[in-house]
């Protein structure tokens, strides 16, 4: 009897089992959706620059205090491989030396023995810069016609001939403060230092320089 009451109450039991199945939280069933995802956000970097090759920043005016600034180059001065020697500096502000009695006339100004294949002739105006003008000669035939002396040595290279080679300086004129007055420095091939005159000439007189190439 007992087992037959236990066997009715569970046969009307099960569709109450089965009702309570379907509404447990374990045995929901999610249905799949379409969702649609915003675009990610975040931190937005800046774009990099590319450098630039221009220098924006303001110069300091104070950078090269003290630093010795750099000379510009000047040819009259030496082509890079002599060093002239400049003697003393050009008188810009003093009249030359008035020629003395029987001075400013022609000048012999030495020989000059040498090995080279050419000398370098330099000149320049070392007293008042008055706009002296020469002439020069190289045996006997003009080199140069016109020639003003500066402040700076100007010159040129002078191909030797076996033998002596007469170099002569004509004055054209004697500025505004006469005499033509010149320094004049010769300089063999290998940029050594073999001669050093003066000259101080009336207008029409001429200095003569002599080199022999041995």
């Amino acid at each position: 009897m007992k087992y037959l009451i236990a066997c009715t109450v569970f046969l009307f039991a099960l569709p109450v089992l089965a009702q309570l199945d379907k509404n447990t939280p374990n045995s929901l069933t999610i249905e799949a959706t379409d969702v649609v995802t915003e675009e990610p956000k975040g931190i937005i970097l800046p774009a990099s620059k590319k450098p630039s090759l221009t220098n924006t920043e303001t110069p300091n005016k104070y950078t090269n205090l003290g630093k010795e600034e750099p000379e510009d180059f000047d040819m009259t001065k030496g082509d890079g491989l002599k060093t002239y020697n400049n003697g003393s500096t050009p008188k810009a502000f003093v009249k030359d030396k008035a020629a003395a009695n029987g001075a400013g006339n022609d000048q012999f100004l030495g020989e000059i023995r040498v090995g080279a294949v050419y000398v370098n002739i330099a000149y320049r105006d070392h007293e008042f810069v008055d706009g002296d003008r020469i002439r020069v000669f190289l045996n006997g035939d003009v080199v140069r016609s016109s020639v003003t002396l500066n402040g700076s040595f100007e010159g040129f290279d002078v191909p030797l001939q076996k033998g002596p080679n007469k170099i002569v300086f004509q004055a054209l004129n004697q500025g505004s403060s006469g005499p033509n007055t010149a320094e004049l420095q010769v300089y063999d091939d290998k940029g050594r230092l073999v001669s050093a005159k003066e000259w101080l000439l009336l207008t029409g007189k001429k200095a003569t320089i002599v080199v022999i190439q041995e």
